[in-house]
């Protein structure tokens, strides 16, 4: 079993930069691919970037091409997400997840995941 924990949300201009950060415990980081998820206020929750055990693979959805980058960092059990270029319609919720399976994938569907975060809030002004 893995836990983890998101950090690194907040409130930001339109145009302005976040960046997410995972950490993850419990059993080996690197048997995980990773994904990052966000969920608007009555909208289904997408996945915006996700990565696999050794970073070898990402993807990203069409929307956040260009502004957003993820990577991980093995040996700190951590994923980030890097999110430049922010507008209004990236504020949501943001989790963190895990997916056992088919770890050389980018686990780009809620079902390929195991573990999710708590999950944590950006909000984008305009």
């Amino acid at each position: 079993q893995v836990q983890l924990v998101e950090s690194g949300g907040g409130l930001v201009q339109a145009g302005g930069s976040l960046r997410l950060s995972c950490a993850a415990s419990g059993r080996t980081f690197s048997s995980y691919a990773m994904g990052w998820f966000r969920q608007a206020p009555g909208k289904e929750r997408e996945c915006v970037a996700a990565i696999s055990w050794n970073g070898g693979s990402t993807y990203y959805a069409e929307s956040v091409k260009g502004r957003f980058t993820i990577s991980r960092d093995n040996a700190k059990k951590r994923v980030y997400l890097q999110m430049n270029s922010l507008k209004p319609e990236d504020t949501a919720v943001y989790y963190c997840a895990a997916a056992g399976q088919h770890i050389g994938v980018p686990p780009e569907e809620k079902n390929e995941n195991d573990y999710w975060g708590q999950g944590t809030q950006v909000t984008v002004s305009s």
